[in-house]
C-alpha cells in the first residue's frame, strides 16, 4: 500500500479512536456524575467570575467545550438564564476545554493496554450503575490515548520527508498559513481537542537532528490559535433556528476566540518564550507536548482575565448586531423550552424539560379557572376558544412525553436521571387527565346549550361551586410540586385530602340533591345523564389533583441559583 495511504488511514483512524473515546468518556462522567453537574451549575450568581467557574467544572466534568456551549445556548434560548450568564460560562468553557490538552501531555504509552484492561474488567464485572459508569471512564480514557499513540505511530515517517518538511516551515514562518490550517482542521472534525491531540502529537516528532522538534512550538501556536477559532463553528450550529439571545451567546463565543488570535498573532514568539520558561525544561521534542498544552490553558487564561471585566461591553456588542425583533405571540401546543440538541446531555435536557411541563401546568391551572366560570355561558361560540385552549394543552402534553421518550432513547441517562424522567411523565399523564376531563365538561356545557336543556339555578350553583373546589385542590397541588420543599408537607396534604373529601361530599349532595328536584319537577331527568357526566368528571379530577400532590417533582430545582436570576 502507498506509503502516504497508510499515514492517512493510520491518522484518521487514531482520530477516530480518539474522538469516539473522548466522547464515551464525556457521556459516562455524565452519568457519573449527574448530581455535581447540578450543583454546578447552581453556582450561577450575578456576579460573572462566578459563571466563569461554572463554565469551567462544567466543562472539566464533561470534557467537551463544545457539550457545554450547546447547554448555554439552550438555556438562555429558553431564558432561564441571562444573556451574560451564558456568556460568562463560555468564557468558562473554553478555561475548562484546556483540561484535555494538558492530560494529553502526560506519557503513559507503557500504561495505556492496562488502563484499557482495568476499565473493562471494572465496567464489566460492577454490579451497580455508578461503578459500571467509573469502569467505562477508564476504558475510554485508555481508548483516547490509543488513539493519540496510533497517530503519532504513523506520523512518524513525515519527519523524514523533505517535501514535508519544507511545507512545515513555511508554516512556522507565516503564521497566518498555521491559523488557516488550525481553523480548517477543527472546522472538518467538528472537535478542537481532536485536532490539538493531533498537534501535539505531529510536534513531538523529531527533525532532522533528532532532538528538535519538526514544528517547534512557534510553529504549533499559529495552528493553536487556528483550532479556537475552528471551535466556534460548534455554537454557531448550536443556534441555528434559536432564539436572539442563543445567537448572541454564540456570537460572543466568536468575538473571545477571534479577538484573542488577533491579539495573539502579534506576539508568537514572545508568547513562545514565555511558555517555555513557565513549562519543563529538557530536549523539545520529549516537552512541546507540555508546552502546546500551557500554551493552550494561558491563552484561555488571558483572554477570560481581558474579556470578563468587560462583559457588559461584549453584551452590548453582539446585543448591537443582532437586534431585537417584534415578538410573535407563539402558540399554545408549541414547546418553549425543549431542545432537541441537548438529548446528549440529560441534566439540561431534563432542566428544560421540568420548565415545559410547569408551563403545562399553569396554562392548566388557568383552563380550569375559566371552565368554573363557563358554567353560565349559553353560547357555543364563547366556548370555542376553551376547547382550543384545551386541545392545544393536550398536543403540548404529547410533545413534552415524546421529547421525554427521545431522551431515553438516546442512552444518556442515568438509572437516577431515568427514574426521574418516569415521575416527570407519571405527573404528565395526571396533567393530561385533567385536560381530557375538562373537554369532557365542556363538551356536556356544549350538549346542554345545543339541546336548549336548562339547569336549575341551584343545580348551576353547585356545579359552579364544585369546578371552584376542584381548580383551589389543582392550585394547591401545583404548588406543592414547584415549593419543592418538604416544609409541612404533611399538613399541606392533610389540607388536600379534606378538600378531596370536601368534594366527594359535594358531588354525592350534588347527586341527591338532582334527583330531588327531579322529583319535585323543577329538573328535567333528560338532564341525569350529563350532570352526572360533569360530576364524575370532578371525582376524577380530585384524584388526579391528589395523585400529583403525593407524587411530587423529582428533583424539580435543578438549577436553583438561575431560577433566583430570573426574579
Amino acid at each position: 500500500m502507498n506509503e502516504i495511504m497508510q499515514i492517512l488511514f493510520g491518522l484518521f483512524g487514531g482520530m477516530a479512536i480518539f474522538i469516539f473515546g473522548m466522547n464515551m468518556m464525556s457521556e459516562c462522567l455524565q452519568k457519573a456524575a449527574g448530581e455535581k453537574m447540578k450543583s454546578i451549575l447552581a453556582m450561577l450568581t450575578k456576579n460573572p467570575a462566578m459563571g466563569v467557574l461554572a463554565g469551567a467544572l462544567t466543562t472539566a466534568v464533561l470534557q467537551s467545550s463544545s457539550a457545554t456551549t450547546v447547554m448555554a445556548i439552550g438555556f438562555v434560548s429558553a431564558g432561564l438564564m441571562t444573556l451574560p450568564q451564558a456568556i460568562s460560562i463560555i468564557f468558562g468553557a473554553n478555561i475548562g476545554t484546556t483540561m484535555t490538552a494538558q492530560i494529553i501531555a502526560f506519557k503513559i504509552s507503557d500504561y495505556i493496554f492496562l488502563i484499557i484492561f482495568i476499565g473493562f474488567i471494572v465496567s464489566f464485572i460492577a454490579k451497580t450503575e455508578k461503578v459500571k459508569n467509573i469502569g467505562q471512564v477508564i476504558f475510554a480514557f485508555g481508548l483516547l490515548f490509543l488513539g493519540i499513540e496510533t497517530m503519532g505511530s504513523v506520523m512518524k515517517p513525515l519527519a523524514d520527508s523533505e517535501f514535508f518538511v519544507s511545507m512545515i516551515g513555511k508554516v512556522a514562518d507565516l503564521p497566518v498559513f498555521g491559523i488557516a490550517a488550525g481553523t480548517l482542521m477543527t472546522l472538518v472534525v467538528q472537535s478542537s481537542s481532536a485536532t490539538i491531540a493531533v498537534l501535539q502529537n505531529f510536534a513531538e516528532q523529531a527533525g532532522p537532528d533528532g532532538v528538535t522538534s519538526i514544528l517547534g512550538l512557534t510553529g504549533a501556536i499559529p495552528i493553536l490559535l487556528g483550532d479556537n477559532v475552528g471551535t466556534t463553528i460548534t455554537a454557531l450550529l448550536a443556534c441555528i433556528g434559536q432564539a436572539k439571545d442563543a445567537k448572541r451567546t454564540a456570537l460572543a463565543h466568536c468575538f473571545f476566540n477571534i479577538s484573542g488570535c488577533l491579539l495573539f498573532v502579534w506576539f508568537i514568539r514572545p508568547f513562545a518564550m514565555f511558555i517555555e520558561w513557565i513549562s519543563p525544561t529538557g530536549v523539545q521534542v520529549e516537552v512541546i507536548s507540555r508546552q502546546i498544552a500551557n500554551a493552550h490553558t494561558v491563552f484561555n487564561l488571558v483572554m477570560t482575565l481581558i474579556w470578563t471585566p468587560l462583559l457588559p461591553y461584549m453584551v452590548k456588542i453582539v446585543t448591537g448586531i443582532i437586534r431585537d425583533s417584534v415578538n410573535v405571540p407563539q402558540e399554545l401546543s408549541v414547546p418553549m423550552y425543549l431542545d432537541t440538541k441537548l438529548l446528549q446531555q440529560p441534566v439540561a435536557a431534563l432542566r428544560l424539560t421540568v420548565e415545559e411541563v410547569i408551563r403545562c401546568g399553569r396554562v392548566t391551572e388557568e383552563l380550569l379557572s375559566e371552565i368554573s366560570g363557563a358554567v353560565w355561558i349559553d353560547d357555543t361560540g364563547a366556548l370555542q376558544p376553551l376547547f382550543e385552549k384545551a386541545d392545544q394543552v393536550r398536543r403540548l402534553n404529547e410533545q413534552i412525553t415524546e421529547y421525554l421518550s427521545d431522551l431515553s432513547a438516546s442512552g444518556s441517562m442515568s438509572e437516577d436521571q431515568a427514574n426521574e424522567a418516569v415521575g416527570i411523565m407519571c405527573l404528565l399523564s395526571d396533567l393530561d387527565r385533567i385536560t381530557y376531563l375538562c373537554q369532557e365538561i365542556l363538551d356536556s356545557f356544549k350538549d346542554k346549550i345545543e339541546k336548549k336543556y336548562k339547569y336549575s339555578k341551584d343545580a348551576m350553583k353547585d356545579l359552579e361551586k364544585g369546578l371552584g373546589l376542584v381548580m383551589e385542590m389543582y392550585s394547591d397541588s401545583l404548588w406543592m410540586v414547584l415549593d419543592g420543599s418538604d416544609n409541612d408537607k404533611e399538613k399541606r396534604e392533610k389540607k388536600l385530602r379534606k378538600k378531596k373529601e370536601k368534594i366527594l361530599d359535594l358531588s354525592l349532595s350534588m347527586r341527591k340533591a338532582h334527583m330531588d328536584r327531579i322529583s319535585k319537577g323543577k329538573c328535567s331527568a333528560k338532564l341525569t345523564k350529563p350532570f352526572h357526566k360533569i360530576l364524575n368528571a370532578l371525582d376524577r379530577m380530585s384524584n388526579s389533583c391528589a395523585n400529583i400532590a403525593e407524587m411530587g417533582f423529582p428533583n424539580l430545582i435543578l438549577l436553583g441559583g438561575i431560577e433566583e436570576q430570573r426574579e
